[in-house]
């Protein structure tokens, strides 16, 4: 199946489908150990628990909205460069 085709036929955005088969990257850990913190201290600088960071870490859980703005605003970074989608 080609991108195009798994599009919406009434929009020019990817369909549910194509979205949810895109992978998500998530490059959470290296930026955190390049910043010199572990995960206990970005966790108390975002107010979440050191396991809700690893899971992130691990692509276990996709952290909300809120969370991937607070690390990214904790790791003086943009949400992009800590997560992206492979198509």
């Amino acid at each position: 199946m080609t991108e195009l085709s798994r599009r919406s036929p009434l929009s020019s955005q990817p369909s549910d489908e194509a979205v949810n088969e895109a992978r998500l990257t998530v490059h959470l850990k290296a930026i955190r150990r390049a910043a010199g913190l572990t995960q206990v201290e970005l966790a108390r600088r975002i107010g979440v628990s050191r396991k809700t960071v690893n899971t992130v870490e691990n692509a276990v859980f996709v952290p909300s909205t809120k969370v991937a703005l607070r690390l990214a605003r904790a790791l003086d970074s943009r949400v992009e460069d800590l997560f992206s989608l492979d198509d």
